[in-house]
């Protein structure tokens, strides 16, 4: 498989350094890491990204998340592997994920359980995350990025 074109973010080489530090700056806010790259990989799968959840469980491994914990992302509600903390990050990342499924996208008990295990720099570090990923995740399968290939 080979991609339509080049990442929009080289094309446009003014953009990937922005985006990066966004990216970041997320790694500031309080969040533990490996509960950003599993973030990152569950909006990734939900959005069907390979590229980016090829990447995500590579970087997840590196930063300490075992094989039993991403095998399992995509059903982390059955799955006992995940702490009250990291569940919350998951369904506010499936809620913002998925926006237009619903008339309330991101509803009260949701963003409730991400509040109560997040502080408000946590929370935007987890939104940012979430924002950030979706922004990749559309473009690379926008161009169809393949999994395992160099930006």
């Amino acid at each position: 498989m080979n991609a339509r074109m080049k990442n929009p973010a080289t094309v446009l080489p003014e953009a990937a350094q922005p985006l990066l530090d966004v990216a970041k700056a997320t790694r500031q806010g309080g969040v533990p890491e490996t509960t950003l790259e599993l973030v990152h990989l569950r909006a990734s799968q939900i959005n069907g990204c390979s590229f980016c959840v090829d990447g995500g469980v590579k970087s997840a491994r590196k930063n300490g998340a075992s094989d039993e914990r991403l095998f399992a992302v995509a059903a982390w509600r059955e799955a006992p592997y995940f702490s009250a903390a990291e569940r919350a990050a998951l369904a506010l990342t499936e809620a913002a994920t998925r926006l237009a499924d619903s008339a309330d996208p991101v509803p009260d008990t949701v963003w409730d359980a991400a509040a109560d295990h997040h502080d408000e720099r946590q929370l935007a570090a987890n939104l940012l995350t979430i924002g950030v990923t979706n922004l990749f995740n559309r473009l690379n399968a926008s161009i169809r990025q393949p999994a395992g290939a160099g930006w």
